[in-house]
């Protein structure tokens, strides 16, 4: 019989007696981009507060959406359309303060709801058309400066409840309609007798929702000095009683935005010209097609991802394929990088 201490080893016993191995480190799998994500501590909260701007002695009402998040988050502004509000659009504000970033709604008096509100419903119209116009389009412009202003001055303020929460270095534009206007000037469109002097050079993106092109003359000059990244989104259907402009004339203005910027657009099939704010309010000639507020929501972050945080996964999504599949197959989606110098 053999020794008991010349019997081999079992396999299990073996593994015991072995030194443990030195586990190796495994790269993690980076998240996909996903400009829809929001991670499970994100939340949004929306404060009014006003702006006052001495020099014209004009008061602008404020949506403020804030991130949950309490460190600078870059800022976005929108202005709304005519006969609008500070309450439009919520979907977005909240969407985009739940990726980080505040949100800032503006109302402009003269051109707001205040305009149609007190009238008589035969009148409503004719207060409205009377309001599209370049004295208003110049005060709605005034107002993003003064806003801008305000908010710089808030940041800075320790008693303000905005203090140290903006990133006023990385600023983008929006609106929808006589707000996408707004946004075109103050973004970097010529008017005639205008000019330029509406431009904000704060301002790093811009983003008009059904946007306007020039009524007369050759488009290219009014967007030929434009220096910063547009998006630019409209619908088949996005037509306006107001303003001369037709789905083909607000598709103008991407095709003659220069060949030196960064420069996409959206178009909607389907999409009238209230599905940018959701038809707050609005008579709709067909029923809302939910995924309109979805492609807007994506595509909007991606582009503020991209332009106000320098994020190369979002520019990925947002140059690549990845961002048809938001879309539904009728859709259009143009990207245009820009020229190489």
């Amino acid at each position: 019989m053999p020794c008991r201490r010349h019997l081999p080893l079992s396999f299990p016993l073996l593994l015991l007696l072995l030194p443990p191995l030195v586990a190796q480190d495994v790269p993690a799998t980076a998240p996909v981009y996903d400009p829809l994500r929001l991670d499970a501590a994100a939340g949004a909260r929306a404060e009014r507060l006003t702006a006052h701007d001495a020099d014209r002695d004009r008061d602008v009402p404020l949506k403020v959406w804030l991130p949950a998040v309490v460190t600078p988050a870059p800022v976005v502004l929108f202005s709304h359309g005519l006969g609008g509000s500070c309450e439009s659009s919520p979907y977005l504000g909240e969407h985009w303060a739940k990726r980080g970033y505040v949100a800032v709604f503006l109302q402009h008096p003269g051109s707001d709801e205040g305009v149609w509100r007190e009238a008589k419903l035969r009148e409503r119209m004719d207060k409205l058309r009377a309001a599209a116009n370049g004295v208003e389009l110049q005060a709605r412009c005034l107002d993003v400066h003064c806003v801008l202003d305000q908010l710089t001055h808030w940041n800075g303020d320790p008693s303000h409840l905005l203090h140290g929460r903006l990133d006023l270095l990385h600023v983008g534009m929006s609106g929808h309609s006589f707000g996408a206007y707004t946004t075109q000037m103050v973004a970097g469109q010529e008017v005639p007798l205008l000019g330029r002097r509406q431009l904000d050079a704060r301002i790093d993106a811009a983003l008009p929702m059904s946007p306007s092109s020039p009524r007369a003359g050759d488009p290219a000059p009014a967007f030929g000095k434009v220096v910063v990244p547009w998006l630019c989104m409209t619908g088949t259907e996005d037509a306006s009683p107001i303003g001369d402009q037709t789905p083909a004339s607000r598709r103008q203005v991407f095709a003659n935005l220069p060949a030196t910027v960064d420069h996409f657009e959206l178009v909607l099939h389907g999409a009238e010209h209230s599905a940018f704010v959701g038809g707050e309010g609005r008579a709709r000639l067909r029923a809302e097609n939910p995924n309109h507020h979805r492609a807007i929501q994506a595509l909007s972050t991606a582009f503020w991802d991209c332009y106000l945080r320098g994020d190369a996964a979002a520019r990925a999504w947002l140059t690549g394929d990845a961002a048809r599949t938001v879309l539904e197959p009728s859709d259009v989606w143009q990207c245009a990088p820009a020229a190489a110098k």
